[in-house]
């Protein structure tokens, strides 16, 4: 009888070595662009600062509403607006992303009720992948 393996050795795998490195994103990347992914530090911290962004933009334009033509008062906001909804659903995406979900997951938002309460756990609390995957490396 001749053993050729040893019995007590652990046993190997073909798993393939999962890179876990990480890259860093600028601000811009991380508030326009729809690609990568980013941690829910990196989400609350967006979110919040565009929260803020949209409370100053909203007292200002206020303050100026009545100062400036009925026309003004109406394409003004839509200059502000239009930039805080794109880095919003940005932000989304790659925190869809993080989770190895595609971005049209942010579609979930519009179902009354249910899909804000889904959105807040998917994406501020549970979290994303630590491993590279489809959307990429993770960020810091």
């Amino acid at each position: 009888m001749t053993v050729s393996e040893n019995v007590y050795q652990a046993p190997e795998s073909d798993v393939a070595n999962i890179s876990t490195e990480t890259t860093t994103m600028s601000r811009k990347d991380i508030l326009f662009s729809f690609q990568g992914r980013i941690p829910r530090k990196t989400y609350w911290l967006s979110v919040l600062g565009l929260m803020l962004i949209s409370v100053l933009a909203m007292l200002v334009l206020s303050g100026i509403g009545a100062m400036i033509s009925q026309n003004a008062a109406i394409f003004l906001p839509l200059l502000i607006y239009i930039p805080l909804i794109w880095s919003s659903l940005a932000i989304q995406v790659k925190r869809w992303h993080d989770r190895n979900k595609s971005g049209w997951w942010v579609l979930i938002g519009l179902v009354p009720v249910i899909g804000g309460i889904w959105v807040l756990i998917e994406n501020g609390f549970l979290a994303g992948d630590e491993a590279e995957n489809r959307f990429g490396k993770p960020t810091v």
